[in-house]
């Protein structure tokens, strides 16, 4: 992209518009939460940025020098998307879509053509039926799990050496399993599964820059930015749903009073309010972990809210101080990196990195890519990670791994 843009074309669509209409994969992009957020499809520019240390710091660079090269147009300001990988070993890439339709709170739904200043008109819309029936089920020989069970329980006592050793507080321990589905998984009806069973998580969809799509359906909201006004809200702890009203509340109080819970909890929340209080006027977040539920899992969460300092930095610029948290990686964070690229014998890729959108007038929303697969044909790799802290007991652990996949398989029968 060379000479200057504009960002001309925009028009208002109705309420009932479903954004998952916009989605085109393998290159298009989504993200909502409660029937907000943000699709795109067809590419005005890509954001390639190189593997290596700090690369969601390097990505904001690369978006403001993207955003630099485009007029900007005040009521709708191209948007960059995307999923960010969580270490240093992969390439990053965002892109600009060149047609965007956007949700906002105030339940407004607009649609945006960057770079179309000749009137052409956009593709049009294909409304995904709901209608379609699951696929059957797995058998056993087409789920390979990597680690196997036996060697991630191991993993964990190995991480336990090392927190009961000093210089480690919290380590984040993920798995992968590998299905082959023997059929074309397709992810947008995987993120419509996704979606229905949980619309308070942020079901999202993006190209990883290998080929693969990232779907999933996240509980975990990084951090947003809506002009001075920022929020977070870090999870940590968890504790199994049941069909059963009430073994369900027995588990949800078993894990409000779990001290290892509530320890584990602490750490992200210190973390989290050390990262955003230097940039903040005032910060505020709950007291004490609220209980929330999603549909297989409950959570301990705290909800930050604060104002910027001017200038206020962006919504990626705030992902890039913040990430990774201690909900995905552990603390102190060079040390639980360390023991992560020890003892997870995969590439974690885009799974608990940042995923979501940046607004070229700083405005934006990233979630961290949790409860999620990557797509490519007929192949799905699924992660999922649980949180290792002095008190850990790898059965659980290793259960919590199970819990994850067996949900999130189910979804896929969809897909």
């Amino acid at each position: 992209m060379s000479d200057p843009v504009e960002v001309p074309s925009r028009r208002t669509l109705g309420p009932a518009f479903d954004l998952l209409a916009v989605y085109d994969p393998p290159d298009g992009f989504f993200f909502e939460r409660a029937g907000h957020g943000v699709a795109g499809r067809g590419t005005f520019a890509r954001i390639e940025i190189p593997a290596g240390d700090d690369l969601v710091g390097r990505a904001v660079v690369a978006v403001r020098k993207t955003f630099a090269s485009a007029r900007i147009d005040g009521d709708s300001p191209p948007i960059a998307v995307g999923a960010l990988p969580f270490g240093a070993t992969r390439d990053g890439l965002l892109t600009v879509p060149a047609h965007v339709v956007r949700r906002g709170t105030d339940d407004i739904t607009r649609e945006t053509l960057v770079g179309s200043g000749d009137g052409s008109a956009p593709m049009p819309f294909d409304r995904l039926s709901g209608d379609s029936a699951p696929h059957a089920a797995f058998a056993e020989m087409q789920v390979t799990a990597v680690p196997p069970r036996e060697s991630y329980a191991s993993a964990v006592d190995a991480a336990l050496d090392r927190l009961r050793n000093g210089g480690l507080d919290k380590v984040v321990l993920a798995r992968t399993m590998e299905v082959d589905a023997g059929r074309a998984l397709d992810p947008r009806r995987l993120v419509h599964r996704l979606r229905a069973v949980d619309p308070d998580c942020f079901a999202f969809a993006a190209p990883t820059g290998t080929g693969s799509v990232l779907v999933g359906a996240s509980p975990e909201l990084l951090v947003s930015r809506y002009g001075s006004e920022v929020r977070a809200n870090p999870l940590a702890g968890s504790a199994p749903r049941a069909g059963d009203p009430d073994e369900d509340r027995a588990n949800a109080e078993a894990l409000g009073s779990s001290a290892k819970d509530r320890q584990e909890h602490a750490i992200v929340v210190e973390a989290v309010f050390a990262a955003l209080h230097p940039l903040c006027t005032e910060l505020h977040h709950d007291a004490d972990p609220v209980l929330l539920p999603t549909a297989n899992v409950w959570h301990l969460s705290t909800r930050f809210r604060g104002r910027l300092r001017e200038p206020a930095p962006s919504a990626l610029e705030l992902a890039a101080a913040l990430h990774p948290t201690p909900a995905v990686a552990g603390t102190p964070t060079p040390s639980a990196l360390e023991v992560i690229a020890a003892l997870e014998p995969f590439d974690r890729g885009c799974y608990a990195g940042p995923v979501g959108w940046v607004g070229a007038d700083g405005d934006g929303e990233w979630a961290l890519a949790l409860r999620c697969a990557e797509l490519a044909g007929e192949r799905a790799t699924l992660f999922a990670g649980a949180g290792i802290v002095p008190d850990s007991d790898p059965a659980l652990e290793l259960d919590e791994t199970e819990r994850k996949f067996r949900a999130f398989l189910d979804s896929l029968r969809w897909g």
